[in-house]
Parts: C-alpha cells; structure tokens; sequence
C-alpha cells in the first residue's frame, strides 16, 4: 500500500490509499485493460476500515484507491466552526484533487466509483459532474436518508431527527458527533449535517453553494451501475437504495440483495460474497 496526502481548503489534508493489483508495474500493454476501483467511505467511517476489502479486490487482479474523507479518519484538523463544507465542496473540489492521485498513480486504469452509504450519493453527484471521465459506479448500501423510504416509526424519527440535528450542528457550529453519538457520524462539518439532512426531508439533492443543479444532471448520466443492498441494513433500506436510483433513469442498472444479514457496515470485513460480485460485474463491462 502506498499513501498520498493531498492538501485541501482550509489547510485540510487527507490521504489517499493506493493499493496496486498483481503485476501492475509490469502491465503495460493498452489491449489489457485495467480497473481502478476509487473506493468512498460512508460518513464518520475511517478510510483505513476498508483496507482488508481493498486488498480483497486485488486478489481479482484490480487496482484499488481508497479515498478519505475530509475531516475524518486519519484527515486533519477535525471539523470545527470554522469548517463550511458540505456536499457541493467536496465533489466539486475534493474528488478533483483525489483522482488526480488515482489517475497519476494508475494512468492506464479505468476508475470505478464506489461509494458506501453517503459515499454513493457523492458518488453520483461527482459523475454528474464529470460524466464520461469514470467508467460507472458501484453503490454498496447506499440510498438516500429520505424519510418516506424508511418503514414504520423510523421514517417519522428520521424527520424529525435529522432537523434536530441540522439545528444542534448549525448552534454548536459542528456536529459535535465526538459527543453525540447519533448514527455514529462522527465530528462532522455543519454544512455537510445541513444538505445531508435537507436531502433526508426533501427527497432531493439540493446542496448548500451548488453551481449547478444535480438532479437535472444525474438524470442525464449514462454510465453502468451495479447497486448493491445488504440484509438488515437498517440504515439502507431496499427502498432508499431503489430512491436513489430511481434518480439515474439513463444509467444501465444492475441490483443485487446479499441476504446474508451483515447490516450496513458487516460487509466490509465480511466480504468475500460481495468481492466476487462486484470483480465479476466489472470483468463483465
């Protein structure tokens, strides 16, 4: 493994994992086409919890990156009041900086995004942005937090809930998920709490500062998908996973359920069934 620290706004740095798959250095024919999979991890996540999947990718003759995201897991300073990133930001200026890393590193690999719970939706939000430039998009556990797709009394918590904490992060100026172990999000930046919230009362991908507007450009986007959803998933739904892709209508669309019940996080140790499916999904492109 290989570390790249990349400087961001405000004098953040995060680093990126560069995991090669076998025998890269000594791939050089352009008929072989090589995959990089530009893994995102899910809010208050380490980057690093995602090594052992990362090196289970490899094994399936795969390049893998593992980007962090900002102001979590080993990127520093943690958020605070003066931290006014949210969705826009980091698609629009951390991803950027992120797959210049995974591009310079693997120059001869097509990226793949994959994106886990509030990875996928950055995910889609940067290929709206960049289009042809990625190769298509893994979704694993990961939907939308809109609150009509979660059944019985969660969906009217989640409402309720997720006001609750866009007030506390916007009064504290952070989420002061350090201290509040709501979700297990983590210190997180208000603006960031703030979209993520909105999008959980509106069903609809309005981010604070945006230049363009989102969901007219992922209506738009054409690249492969494969979503994936995992049993006992409390967190994502089969429906809020279905939400979030009902927002792709021109993609190429595959599902798969993992029944096994590893919930929203349990995959990623565990991982031996969805490894399998996402290297043959991607042999298959």
């Amino acid at each position: 493994m290989e570390t790249v620290p990349i400087q961001l706004p405000g004098g953040t740095t995060a680093p990126v994992r560069l995991f090669p798959g076998p025998d890269h250095e000594h791939e050089t024919r352009r008929d072989a086409a090589r995959i990089v999979v530009v893994v995102v991890p899910g809010l208050g996540i380490p980057g690093g919890y995602y090594e052992p999947f990362a090196e289970a990718l490899t094994g399936h003759g795969l390049d893998v990156a593992i980007c962090e995201l900002r102001g979590q897991g080993d990127s520093r300073p943690r958020p605070d009041a003066d931290s006014t990133y949210g969705y826009h930001e980091l698609v629009s200026v951390d991803f950027p900086a992120m797959f210049e890393v995974v591009r310079e590193r693997f120059p001869d690999s097509t990226p793949y995004l994959l994106g886990h719970s509030m990875g996928g939706q950055l995910g889609v939000l940067y290929a709206s942005r960049i289009g042809g430039r990625l190769g298509g998009l893994i979704l694993v556990a990961a939907g939308t937090p809109y609150y009509r797709h979660f059944p019985g009394s969660r969906g009217p918590g989640l409402l309720l809930g997720s006001a609750a904490m866009s007030i506390t992060a916007s009064v504290a100026g952070f989420w002061p998920g350090d201290k509040l172990d709501v979700g297990g999000f983590g210190r997180q930046s208000r603006v960031l709490i703030s979209d993520w919230a909105r999008l959980a009362r509106g069903g609809r991908f309005e981010p604070y500062g945006a230049d363009i507007d989102y969901e007219e450009r992922l209506a738009r986007l054409t690249l492969p998908v494969l979503s994936i959803t995992v049993e006992n998933d409390d967190m994502t739904p089969v429906a809020s996973a279905r939400h979030l892709l009902e927002k792709l209508p021109a993609a190429e669309i595959t599902t798969w359920h993992l029944n096994r019940p590893l919930g929203h996080n349990g995959w990623i140790r565990d991982n031996a069934e969805i490894v399998e499916r996402i290297a043959g999904w991607l042999h298959d492109r």
